[in-house]
């Protein structure tokens, strides 16, 4: 009875979830009334959420929740994760149901586009990486369901086992490098997971005696079901779709490696005597604990703690205060990266000194 009531707390105490949800809400409700309404979501996301966390963070009340006891395993926690699966894919029907009428220039379309890869990559390759997390193998295979619509599987491969491996390196190319802008780590970064994600898996391929060219190669697959996926929005919602769903991905990606860019910026570990890189510690992630971009992204802004043990499930990540932290959430983050002059006066001083120095001598 005692352990019930406790689940039951926690469970209560962790409603506020559900909020992860109001983003693609927010994008449902912009693709019925159509028009200008179809900028709720990115308001919402780059403005609203940005304005709230500032206000929250003026009566110090973003610092709510930043150490939490252990969580019981509780059913609802991983529901509210593939619930995400339906609502992503069913937002980006009706999207592609209602565009079929309007203009490819057509504020619907353009705005349209914006809409669908915010909730791709909020409630899709966010939630994605949690599942793909997961040592249960239902769960990684609902996670790569997920990557479906950013077409982009292959960040299963390269997250799992080249990300977490050699984050805060050289070798990573989704650590951005001191003093790198936006612009150009989008190219590096979607250029460097992808061929990091073939030779991962000529590697496991090699390590079983496999051939790269066999049914074996999960890369062969990847690019099978995404082709598969196109040619479906094609024969389905016509040239128009398809041009929208290729957008729409894009669009996701670049929004996605944002997230990767402001997560370990500068971030770097010593390389040891015997050539081998420090184990990975809190030091090597920004962590940010302003509340409402936490509650909607599941936690991932508690990024330090996701590394320090990559299967923690959301719901028990901790806010590490020793870690570099992020002044901002991440929405708005998000936005000062695009203005690389301002990103690096308020950034570069908060990079730790000796990494300031590694950066300095690389």
């Amino acid at each position: 009875m005692k352990n019930l009531k406790l689940s039951n707390r926690f469970l209560l105490s962790d409603l506020k979830y559900f909020m992860a949800y109001s983003i693609p809400l927010s994008a449902i409700m912009g693709i019925y009334m159509q028009g200008f309404w179809l900028l709720i979501t990115p308001v919402y996301i780059y403005i609203l959420i940005p304005v709230v966390e500032q206000l929250l963070t003026l009566f110090k009340l973003n610092k709510i929740d930043t150490q939490r006891d252990k969580k019981s395993t509780h059913w609802l926690f991983d529901v509210m994760l593939y619930l995400n699966i339906p609502l992503v894919f069913l937002i980006l029907i009706y999207a592609l149901i209602n565009i079929k009428n309007h203009d490819f220039f057509s504020v619907e379309f353009i705005a349209g586009i914006l809409t669908v890869g915010l909730v791709i990559v909020s409630n899709g390759i966010n939630v994605a990486h949690e599942l793909c997390h997961r040592t249960k193998t239902f769960e990684k295979y609902f996670g790569k369901f997920l990557l479906i619509p950013s077409l982009y599987m292959h960040f299963y491969l390269e997250h799992n086992f080249g990300h977490h491996l050699n984050v805060a390196t050289p070798d990573d190319p989704v650590t951005a490098k001191f003093n790198q802008p936006i612009y150009s780590f989008w190219i590096s970064a979607m250029k460097g997971e992808f061929f990091s994600a073939i030779e991962i898996q000529k590697k496991r391929l090699k390590e079983n005696n496999i051939s790269f060219f066999s049914l074996y190669n999960d890369m062969f697959w990847y690019a099978i079901i995404q082709f598969v996926y196109l040619l479906v929005v094609l024969i389905l919602f016509s040239f128009k779709g398809f041009i929208f769903a290729i957008s729409a991905a894009i669009f996701s990606i670049l929004m996605f490696e944002c997230v990767n860019y402001i997560e370990h910026y500068g971030l770097l570990r010593k390389k040891l005597s015997s050539g081998r890189y420090e184990r990975v510690t809190d030091n090597h992630s920004w962590n940010s604990n302003h509340i409402l971009g936490r509650i909607v992204l599941y936690e991932l802004t508690r990024h330090s703690d996701h590394h320090r043990v990559s299967v923690t499930k959301f719901q028990n990540l901790k806010s590490i205060d020793k870690s570099p932290q992020l002044p901002f959430g991440y929405p708005t983050s998000i936005l000062l990266t695009f203005i690389p002059v301002l990103w690096f006066k308020l950034m570069n001083p908060r990079v730790p000194k000796d990494m300031y120095e590694l950066s300095i001598n690389n």
